[in-house]
């Protein structure tokens, strides 16, 4: 470990959000929400960020950090101060909106003003909310690229900025963006304040923190805590890929599902399957990355209200997508990299709630589950035939 970051040994655990110090209007919005005794991250995560230090904090989906960094990020705004004072980024659209969601709801009895700017939304609307005189801006939740663009253009102010977020840090710094978010960089205060979530914090990620971080404080969870408690993992032994299919209509003759996610690779394969099911009269919706925002949008809501019961996805929502219902992660296929594994399962048993996850696997990747079952520490069994007393 890095000699000037802090190890987690020295982090302080607060028991409830009272002893946290927060500000009464934002303990009002996080009771009002529903919380009432903070998570183990949020035990943890919340005061380093009021502290004002830089952080990197590892913590899988479904823990909870969302509600850490908003949190964090609400207790250090100034309302008097009418320009934006923090930008929180996320690497998708779905979870953008999302943090978008939550960080709006902790706020509601505060005067700070949230702002959305995401990829495929109205440019004009962003620039006229983001620049309403009668309702100034405070925090910014977006992605990447709407963001970097913003700023180049100077509709996005930096002066006044105290904190930058950046949640799934490692999608955030891989190849796809991370030219956009070292332009982010670039245009920043010196000494703002970066923090970093991720359920995944690879090697080459925490180099680059180097470059941008001041002796962050590090609260990791080690991989083998990261497979969610909640969740009992199960593989089925399909032996040829053809065998799939019947497998997967096998288990929802068995079980009585009320909502399912379903993982596959590729876009093709989604689209096959999503023909293959809805032939047998399952209710079904996919999502993938090339749909436009508004049809992506409207999925997720008919999903949310349980309108569809099973959503097929690629990996664009294996992160941040939370679906209260979901108990049934299926993976159709195994994910190619193995920090997938981790965001796909953690959709189901969130915080705290109970969860199966389900890998249909060929003779070829038994050898896979194993070396998952090495990487997380965790034991994937071959389903057992009464399966359907665990849902």
């Amino acid at each position: 470990m890095d000699e000037n970051t802090h190890n987690d040994e020295e982090t302080k655990i607060y028991e409830t959000f009272e002893s946290m110090g927060l500000n009464e209007n934002i303990l009002r919005g996080i009771y009002s929400y529903g919380f009432e005794l903070p998570s183990v991250i949020q035990k943890s995560g919340i005061v380093p960020i009021m502290d004002k230090r830089d952080c990197i904090t590892q913590s899988q989906s479904g823990t909870g950090k969302t509600a850490t960094f908003s949190i964090g990020n609400l207790q250090l705004i100034d309302e008097k101060i009418g320009q934006p004072q923090s930008i929180i980024i996320a690497p998708t659209r779905e979870l953008a909106s999302q943090i978008f969601d939550v960080i709006t709801n902790l706020a509601k009895f505060t005067n700070i003003n949230i702002v959305k700017c995401v990829g495929g939304e109205n440019v004009r609307d962003s620039i006229n909310e983001l620049n309403n005189p009668k309702n100034p801006t405070h925090i910014i939740v977006g992605t990447p690229g709407r963001i970097t663009d913003f700023i180049k253009k100077n509709y996005i102010k930096t002066n006044q900025l105290k904190i930058l977020t950046l949640d799934e840090a490692d999608e955030c710094l891989s190849n796809g963006f991370k030219e956009q978010i070292y332009d982010i960089f670039q245009k920043m205060p010196e000494e703002i304040q970066v923090v970093l979530f991720s359920a995944t914090i690879p090697n080459d990620m925490l180099e680059l923190t180097k470059k941008f971080m001041r002796n962050p404080k590090r609260i990791l969870v080690k991989n083998e805590q990261l497979t969610l408690e909640g969740i009992q993992q199960y593989y089925i032994n399909c032996e040829d890929k053809r065998w799939k299919f019947d497998t997967l209509c096998d288990i929802y003759e068995l079980v009585s599902v009320s909502q399912c996610i379903i993982y596959c690779n590729t876009k093709n394969q989604l689209d096959w399957l999503q023909k293959s099911l809805s032939q047998k009269n399952f209710m079904v919706s996919c999502i993938h990355g090339d749909l436009p925002t508004i049809e992506r949008n409207k999925i997720m809501k008919s999903f949310r209200s349980g309108e569809s019961r099973i959503l097929i996805s690629t990996d664009l929502l294996s992160r941040g997508i939370d679906v209260q219902q979901v108990s049934l992660v299926i993976n159709y296929d195994l994910p190619t990299q193995f920090e997938n594994y981790i965001h796909r399962i953690g959709r189901s048993g969130r915080y705290g709630r109970k969860g199966v996850s389900i890998n249909l696997c060929t003779k070829y990747d038994i050898n896979k589950i194993n070396e998952i079952e090495r990487f997380y520490h965790t034991q994937i069994p071959a389903l057992p035939e009464d399966f359907n007393k665990l849902l």
